[in-house]
């Protein structure tokens, strides 16, 4: 008997020896399927830029009422935590821009990271990374890929930002200062979601701890500003987010700066490729740990089982909705220094006093927050997909419990989440509001200015679930909608949109509290579209087929 020598070929050779091979093919690939939601996103962020520096324009028209709104957020720490610092109170576009610095920064973080654990760690979780692995494909290729790519994104989304500021009028230089802040914290962040993508041994595990390293940078930044009485303290220069705050676009252009965030990235991403080059494929240095050998009696059914699988990331959003609620409570009753020009007087009026622009304020808020616990619905909503995907959903069904049964668990996790998130958001900045005023009596004002969101919310995961029951590969389209009601939300009256098109999101028939008319109508009428819609995503799972 005689062995076969077979010599490998030498395209799979060379692969082996070049870690870097196929790394524009899987570029090209991940662009084209991040084509539509990258591109959402850039205009996203610079629609709300470039409208940001038009409103405030208006408002802020004359140099005494921008030094007095700029003095208004320097003197108050809530705000300072919040927004950070105005670097230059004359400057117009320091001041119209201050809500978008941090945050913005922050938001852009937020894409970078997901999109580089989509392209890293995600791929090794469902097996495609480990199919593409078997041919002409590097070691290193995948990350080099997700890297590029996020940091792509990060800089078109910079150069449209500046262009469409400085088309308001506003100096190139800071404009393309202000754009350049926002692409150095998604590049630093793609690192930090690259490293994160090898540390773990999930996706959602490595989303989540590098959005932890990012809440942890905001906090660090948002301590460092509101401790500071006339610039930052040195807690603000130990965070990514700062840095990019310190930039000061507007407000002297500290172009070296960016240098910061550059060698961040640089050396988180050095680390992320030590880790690639030493795990093996589908590991992680955190690995979970091994299960009991059986179930509690606490889990001994679907419902159990969801809230167990769900609880890590609830709780993280309830901490988040806790500090949101107190930073708006304790921003709101300082609202009215913000607007003090006279044409903010003449607003202030015609909204009722002082009364009517802090209910203003706190519905305004209120809303925008409630969009973002939409995020969380239809989050949780999309583990049903995860689980199916992961072959997870399979051994559970093989048992006696029924298809509704198993969907119906995670979708009560989804609303009821939802519920708990709003409830926590309305009692903490009801309590803040009434110690900040001295007084408690609107502390049920603001509950209620939360609570009256959730149907339309609720609305967001009915979406969600119903397009998971038709076509799992759909289940993003929660996602789609939620940005589309944003965009109307955000910026439907600055374009002024038909009010045909404002109806087409929930969240414009909710009622405007507190200060506004209460109305039980549209919000009975929100429900049933959310349990319309509930019910025929789970009736439609029951019929189709698995995977």
């Amino acid at each position: 008997m005689t062995a076969t020598l077979t010599e490998r070929p030498a395209a799979a050779t060379t692969g082996q020896r070049d870690g870097f091979a196929g790394t524009g093919a899987l570029l090209r690939l991940a662009l084209r399927r991040d084509r539509i939601i990258a591109s959402v996103w850039i205009l996203l962020f610079v629609i709300m830029a470039a409208s940001s520096s038009s409103a405030s324009q208006d408002l802020y028209d004359t140099l005494e009422s921008r030094v007095r709104a700029a003095n208004a957020v320097n003197d108050t720490p809530a705000t300072l935590a919040l927004y950070g610092r105005v670097f230059d109170p004359t400057s117009l576009g320091a001041v119209s821009l201050i809500k978008l610095g941090a945050m913005g920064a922050a938001l852009v973080a937020l894409v970078a990271i997901f999109t580089v654990v989509r392209h890293t760690r995600a791929e090794e979780e469902s097996g495609r990374a480990e199919l593409l692995g078997a041919a002409v494909v590097g070691r290193y290729a995948p990350l080099t890929a997700a890297l590029l790519l996020s940091a792509g994104i990060s800089v078109v989304l910079a150069v449209l930002t500046a262009a469409s500021l400085a088309g308001t009028g506003l100096p190139a230089s800071g404009a393309f200062a202000f754009g350049l802040s926002w692409a150095g914290a998604g590049i630093a962040f793609a690192a930090v979601g690259a490293l994160a993508a090898q540390v773990t041994d999930g996706a959602r595990a490595a989303r989540g701890l590098a959005a932890a390293v990012l809440a942890a940078a905001y906090l660090l930044r948002a301590a460092g500003d509101a401790a500071g009485t006339e610039t930052s303290t040195w807690l603000s220069w130990l965070s990514p987010i700062g840095w990019a705050q310190q930039v000061r676009p507007f407000a002297g252009d500290r172009w070296w700066v960016l240098l910061y965030l550059l060698f961040f990235a640089g050396l988180v991403s050095v680390g992320a490729y030590l880790l690639v080059a030493r795990r093996d494929h589908g590991a992680g240095l955190l690995s979970q740990r091994p299960g009991r050998p059986r179930a509690s009696a606490a889990l001994r059914s679907p419902l159990a089982l969801a809230v167990r699988l769900q609880r890590g990331g609830l709780v993280g959003w309830l901490i988040g909705m806790a500090i949101g609620g107190l930073v708006v409570g304790s921003i709101a009753s300082q609202v009215g220094e913000l607007l003090d020009t006279p044409s903010a007087r003449d607003m202030i009026m015609k909204l009722g006093g002082e009364r009517g622009i802090v209910d203003a304020f706190l519905s305004a808020e209120m809303g925008i927050i409630a969009v973002i616990v939409s995020a969380y619905g239809i989050s949780a909503a999309m583990r049903l997909r995860q689980e199916e995907t992961a072959l997870r959903a399979e051994p559970i069904l093989a048992t006696r419990i029924g298809r509704v049964r198993f969907a119906a668990s995670h979708v009560t996790v989804a609303l009821a989440g939802s519920a708990l998130l709003l409830v926590t958001l309305g009692v903490f900045a009801g309590f803040a509001h009434g110690a900040a005023g001295g007084d408690m009596s609107a502390f049920g004002r603001v509950l209620g200015a939360a609570l009256v969101h959730l149907p339309a919310v609720w609305v967001l995961t009915g979406i969600t679930v119903l397009a998971f029951g038709l076509v799992p590969g759909m289940a993003m389209a929660g996602w789609g909608a939620l940005v589309v009601f944003l965009l109307l939300g955000q910026f439907g009256p600055v374009f002024g949109l038909p009010q045909w098109a404002m109806d087409i999101s929930p969240f414009t028939h909710t009622p405007k509290l507190p200060g506004g008319e209460f109305s039980v109508v549209p919000l009975a009428w929100l429900t049933l579209v959310a349990v319309a819609l509930v019910a025929a995503g789970l009736a439609t799972f029951r019929r189709r087929d698995i995977g």
